[in-house]
């Protein structure tokens, strides 16, 4: 028995002072739609996320920002991203913002806005959790009205994206030192609640709302591309019409780019989305335009313009 003392004693200090195992990897997300909640200031933010089969370790990353009144969900069955990743190899995520809502200015939009929550937080805490499938160099954002408010407030604020492909939107945020990124924006002439030609959309209130603030009152969409234009120290623009299609497109340093479509006649709406009346009356929207797929023509200038 004496003797077993010591043998015991050794096993136990071996046991105290072993390494501690590492932490289990975190679950690699399953290949189709599935969906996933980080914590972000406080808060528990959702989003969902869709993973085409067979696709390689270090992908690109598309993010989609529904409108004002949207969700994740909506916006994956409205706009058609799901079979442009099949196509492109690429994931998709789509988050959700607070109370259908993303904070893109102080005064829009809606509670996001009201509450300060920070949106900018949420989607880099987003695309981080994805870094050991994404390719750095090749992470996008898109978005529609308030979503693409906040793919402005993104490229003002981060270095993470190569690219914004803002639909139906405008800049509203303060941006003394924007990142040069690549940028294509898609508007349409008839938009009432973001004016092609600036000012105060007809949803505007000053940011003066109590429930839901929404100061939506930018500059001339042609204005706010010409300075990202001088970001980027892009070359003269070349323009092409097809239809009730205009393309702007402009060449500058290090394989960046910033184009306007512009669809004439076309409202407040993803131009080639998925026309569902009941949704297009709660979010405000407009019937989308079949003059062009915005899906599609975003997801191609994504395609060929990674981060230099």
């Amino acid at each position: 028995m004496a003797r077993l003392v010591p043998l015991a004693l050794l096993i136990l200090l071996a046991g105290c002072t072993r390494a501690p195992s590492p932490a289990p990897p975190s679950p690699s997300p399953p290949v189709g739609r599935s969906g996933g909640t980080i914590t972000v200031s406080g808060l528990d933010r959702t989003y969902r996320l869709y993973l085409p089969a067979g696709l390689p370790s270090s992908a690109p990353l598309v993010v989609v920002l529904h409108g004002a009144a949207g969700t994740g969900a909506q916006a994956e069955q409205s706009y058609g991203w799901d079979a442009r990743a099949d196509a492109g190899r690429f994931l998709v995520a789509y988050p959700d913002g607070v109370r259908r809502t993303w904070n893109a200015d102080p005064d829009c939009c809606g509670v996001a806005a009201r509450d300060d929550v920070d949106d900018v937080g949420f989607i880099t805490a987003l695309v981080a959790s994805f870094a050991d499938r994404v390719d750095p160099d090749r992470v996008y954002v898109t978005g529609i009205s308030n979503g693409a408010f906040l793919t402005y407030r993104l490229a003002c604020e981060t270095s993470l994206f190569a690219a914004i492909g803002p639909v139906a939107g405008t800049m509203l945020n303060p941006c003394p030192h924007p990142h040069p990124l690549s940028v294509i924006a898609v508007h349409g002439t008839a938009d009432g609640t973001v004016p092609y030609r600036g000012g105060p959309g007809k949803r505007d209130n000053a940011g003066a709302g109590a429930r839901l603030p929404a100061r939506i009152d930018g500059p001339a969409v042609p204005d706010l591309i010409a300075t990202w234009r001088a970001v980027d120290e892009c070359g003269a623009a070349h323009t092409r019409r097809t239809g009730e299609v205009t393309t702007s497109t402009a060449g500058c340093p290090d394989g960046r780019a910033v184009d306007l479509v512009t669809v004439a006649g076309a409202g407040h709406q993803w131009p080639g989305g998925r026309s569902a009346p009941a949704a297009e009356r709660l979010l405000h929207l407009d019937p989308p335009s079949s003059a062009v797929d915005a899906t599609r023509v975003i997801a191609d200038f994504f395609a060929a313009h990674p981060k230099a």
